[in-house]
């Protein structure tokens, strides 16, 4: 607690959570990733109001993590439009990585810092915010290299 009666607590409980995305929640999740290791981390910061009650407010972020890899022992089916299954076990892809053609990789990445007001004069019952919309709104472009005209 700081002169003005003002405090700022932050801390880390260790949590740290393996999240897999399902093909019933996001079929693009789930075949590009699979599943993550994800924390959320956040300060909370207490302020008194004119009336010397308690403002709380709580400042975020979601970060995820993972190491893009193929296991010998795990694979995926994939169901194709004309009602048949492809499986692609992941040694196949493995052998991708071992013979030099693709490359294993970490990827990581984070929200911006999301706020979120905990204790005014009254309840405060909004919904916590929303993430961030995805960027490049699903094209398949990159915007930052020249691209080929007239493939």
């Amino acid at each position: 607690m700081v002169p003005d009666g003002s405090g700022a607590a932050d801390g880390d409980t260790g949590v740290r959570l393996d999240f897999s995305f399902g093909k019933d929640v996001d079929q693009n999740w789930f075949y590009a990733v699979g599943s993550t290791r994800s924390n959320v981390t956040g300060v909370v910061t207490v302020v008194p109001d004119a009336d010397g009650r308690p403002q709380v407010g709580l400042d975020y972020q979601a970060n995820a993590w993972d190491r893009y890899n193929w296991d010998e022992s795990k694979g995926v089916t994939i169901a194709l439009p004309w009602g048949s299954d492809m499986g692609i076990p992941d040694g196949q892809m493995a052998r991708l990585h071992t013979t030099g053609i693709a490359q294993e990789f970490d990827m990581a990445g984070s929200s911006s810092v999301k706020h979120y007001d905990l204790g005014a004069a009254a309840p405060n019952t909004d919904d916590m915010p929303l993430p961030d919309a995805p960027g490049r709104e699903g094209d398949r472009t990159d915007l930052g290299r020249k691209q080929q005209e007239a493939r």
